[in-house]
């Protein structure tokens, strides 16, 4: 109920280890199969930031953050697979089942699209979003902005495709009264 998406920011640095926090937070977002085909870039200089801007439609609260997150899409199907292999062999997951599962995956490989992908990352913004407010940060989720530029001006790989921003940092607005649907208007 805290939570909203904050404007502006006080422009104070986040301690690198709460952002730590947040990314591991992150981290844990579910995905369907466990496939986590995302990746993260953290900006934390202003410079970079700076130059996102025109990318990002002057937003001013992705300038005057304390870290810009760019969460990416990752459409390379084979190495979201071996990620999510290695991942599974590292946690100790019984070898039948971590086969049964990359098997199941690999069925499904021409439904691993980037619309999947990019639907999956959005799961991880909404673990950033109440992580960061868990964490006593404030935080803004964005869509509106260049993808391509973004790609561009941070030199990401072509497989990598950003579909959210999330500004992170200590708010220097004031959340507004919150407007939500009603229980009628929201339950079918």
């Amino acid at each position: 109920m805290e939570r909203y998406a904050t404007k502006a920011f006080t422009g104070e640095k986040v301690p690198q280890q709460k952002i730590d926090e947040l990314i591991d937070l992150i981290r844990f977002a579910p995905s369907a199969l466990n496939l986590q085909p995302w990746r993260i870039k953290v900006v934390s200089d202003q410079k970079t930031r700076d130059a996102l801007a025109p990318a990002l439609f002057g937003q001013p609260q992705a300038v005057n953050c304390s870290h810009l997150l760019i969460l990416c899409a990752n459409t390379d199907v084979d190495d979201v697979l071996a990620r999510a292999d290695k991942s599974m062999k590292e946690a100790g997951f019984p070898d039948e089942r971590r086969v049964q599962m990359i098997a199941m995956a690999t069925n499904l490989k021409s439904n691993l699209n980037l619309q999947w992908a990019q639907q999956q990352v959005y799961l991880a913004l909404g673990n950033a979003v109440n992580g960061a407010k868990a964490l006593g940060l404030d935080s803004c989720p964005m869509t509106g902005f260049d993808p391509k530029q973004c790609s561009a001006i941070l030199g990401l790989p072509p497989h990598l495709v950003p579909t959210a921003i999330c500004p992170v940092g200590y708010g220097a607005d004031k959340p507004g009264p919150k407007a939500r649907l009603s229980l009628a208007d929201f339950l079918i």
